[in-house]
C-alpha cells in the first residue's frame, strides 16, 4: 500500500496546487467551510463531552464511528446505540463530512455519543493530527467515504477499521476494477467488510478481498426504529403548519435538483383533478429551499416555507409547503396520502423508502434506487411501492392512488 499512497499523495498535491486559486476563495466565502476548515485540518481540539449517566473509563481508548452525511448518520443510529450499550466503558466519537450531517448527528446522538466532529481532510498531516488527538481503539466507517491516507494512518497505528453496511453497485465495481492498482490496497486495509447483500460480497471478493474479511450482515437501515404517530399528534402537526382538514397531502421527501421541476409539472396536472391537494416538498439540502420555492411560485402555486407559519393566515389554503428545516421529514411522512422518495428521478441512487413505509403510506420512487436496491425491490414486490420512469408515469401513478383512496 505504501507505493500507492506515495503516488496518491503526489497526484493529490498536484490537484491542490492547481486548484488552490479556486479552493481558497470558496473557503473564505463559504461560512460553513470557513468555520470547519481548522478542525478538518486537524488543528482544532475535538470537544470531548462525557455523557450523563455513563461511567466511561478515561484510560480506555474511544471508538470512532464515521458517517458521511445525513443518510449515513440516520443509518448509524441503531449501530451507535448498540456500540454505546455494549462498550459501556468506552467513549464513542462520531465524525461527519457535511454541515447537515453534523447538525443531525448532534441531535440524534446526544444520548449515545461523547463527541461529534468533522472528519479530517485526507491530507497526511491532517489525518495524523486528528488520529493522535482521538487515539481510537478501532474505527467503524458507515457505507462509504473511504480515503487512502486515513486508512494508511490507521494501519500504521495498528487500529482496525471496519466498513459496515457496505454496498458495491455494478457501476462502482467496474470503476474499482479498472483502477485496481489503487482500489485493492485500499480495501485490503479494512480489517473487515460487512456487506448489505451477497451480491455486494461477491463484488468485493472479485476485487481480491479475502472471503474471511467479508461478512454479509444485511442492511442496517432495517434496524431503524419508527412508530406510527398517534392520531392526536397527526392533527396537531397538521394544525401547526396550517393544513386544512379538507386537504389531501403528497409528501415528496429528499428531493434533488431537477426533481422539483418534474414535481411541479405533475402537480399542475394532478391539481386539476384534486383541487384541495397540498404538496409538501422536502429538499435533500434545506439550503435549496428558497430556489425550490421559486420553482413552484413560477408555476402559479401559492407556496410557503415551513419555517414561516406565522406569515400565513390561519384560514389560508396554500398549494405547496417547502421544508427548510432538518430532522422533520420522518414525521411529515405521517401526513401523506401519497409519498414520493426523491433522488430517484435523477441519477442519485434514491433515498430510504422505509421512512414512509413505517406509516403504511403508498410509496412512489423513480428509476434509480440503486443505493436502496434491496429495500425498494422488496417494497415493489409486496405491492407497497411503485416505480416510475418519468413525469408522465408519475402523474398517472399519483392520480390512480388518489382515486383509489376515494373508493
Amino acid at each position: 500500500m505504501q507505493r500507492m499512497i506515495v503516488l496518491y499523495n503526489i497526484l493529490f498535491l498536484i490537484v491542490i496546487i492547481l486548484g488552490f486559486p479556486l479552493i481558497l476563495p470558496i473557503v473564505l466565502i463559504s461560512d460553513k467551510r470557513r468555520k470547519t476548515v481548522l478542525q478538518r485540518l486537524g488543528m482544532q481540539k475535538v470537544v470531548k463531552a462525557t455523557r450523563l449517566n455513563r461511567s466511561c473509563c478515561l484510560d480506555k481508548k474511544p471508538i470512532w464511528v464515521h458517517a458521511l452525511s445525513v443518510g449515513e448518520v440516520l443509518s448509524a443510529e441503531p449501530l451507535v446505540a448498540g456500540i454505546s450499550n455494549h462498550f459501556k466503558n468506552r467513549k464513542v466519537f462520531i465524525s461527519v463530512s457535511t454541515k447537515t450531517g453534523f447538525e443531525i448527528a448532534n441531535k440524534r446522538f446526544k444520548d449515545t455519543a461523547d463527541a461529534v466532529f468533522f472528519y479530517p481532510y485526507d491530507l497526511a498531516l491532517s489525518v495524523k493530527h486528528m488520529a493522535g488527538k482521538i487515539d481510537p481503539a478501532f474505527v467503524v466507517i458507515v457505507e462509504s467515504d473511504i480515503w487512502p491516507n486515513f486508512l494508511y494512518e490507521m494501519k500504521k497505528r495498528n487500529v482496525p477499521v471496519v466498513l459496515v453496511n457496505a454496498r458495491l453497485s455494478q457501476r462502482s465495481f467496474r470503476g474499482y476494477k479498472r483502477l485496481a492498482v489503487f482500489s485493492k490496497p485500499v480495501f485490503l486495509s479494512f480489517a473487515g467488510i460487512c456487506t448489505q447483500s451477497t451480491e455486494d460480497a461477491e463484488r468485493f471478493r472479485a476485487l481480491g478481498i479475502p472471503s474471511g474479511r467479508i461478512k454479509v450482515t444485511g442492511n442496517i437501515k432495517f434496524e431503524q426504529t419508527g412508530q406510527p404517530l398517534p392520531a392526536p399528534e397527526i392533527k396537531k402537526l397538521r394544525r401547526s403548519i396550517h393544513i386544512q382538514p379538507s386537504q389531501r397531502v403528497i409528501v415528496a421527501g429528499s428531493t434533488h435538483k431537477g426533481e422539483e421541476a418534474i414535481l411541479s409539472e405533475v402537480f399542475t396536472k394532478v391539481k386539476k383533478e384534486f383541487s384541495e391537494l397540498l404538496l409538501i416538498v422536502a429538499p435533500r439540502d434545506p439550503e435549496r429551499a428558497g430556489s425550490v420555492q421559486r420553482i413552484f411560485e413560477s408555476a402559479g402555486f401559492y407556496t410557503v416555507l415551513m419555517k414561516d407559519p406565522n406569515k400565513v393566515k390561519p384560514d389560508s389554503i396554500f398549494d405547496v409547503i417547502v421544508v427548510d428545516a432538518l430532522g422533520v421529514l420522518k414525521k411529515l411522512y405521517a401526513l401523506a396520502d401519497v409519498a414520493f422518495v426523491g433522488g430517484s428521478l435523477v441519477a442519485c441512487g434514491g433515498h430510504n423508502p422505509l421512512e414512509p413505509a413505517v406509516f403504511c403510506k403508498p410509496i412512489i420512487f423513480g428509476y434509480d434506487m440503486s443505493d436502496f436496491a434491496e429495500i425498494s425491490n422488496m417494497l415493489v414486490a409486496a405491492g407497497g411501492a411503485f416505480r416510475v420512469q418519468d413525469a408522465e408515469s408519475l402523474y398517472k401513478t399519483v392520480s390512480k392512488l388518489l382515486r383509489d383512496q376515494q373508493k
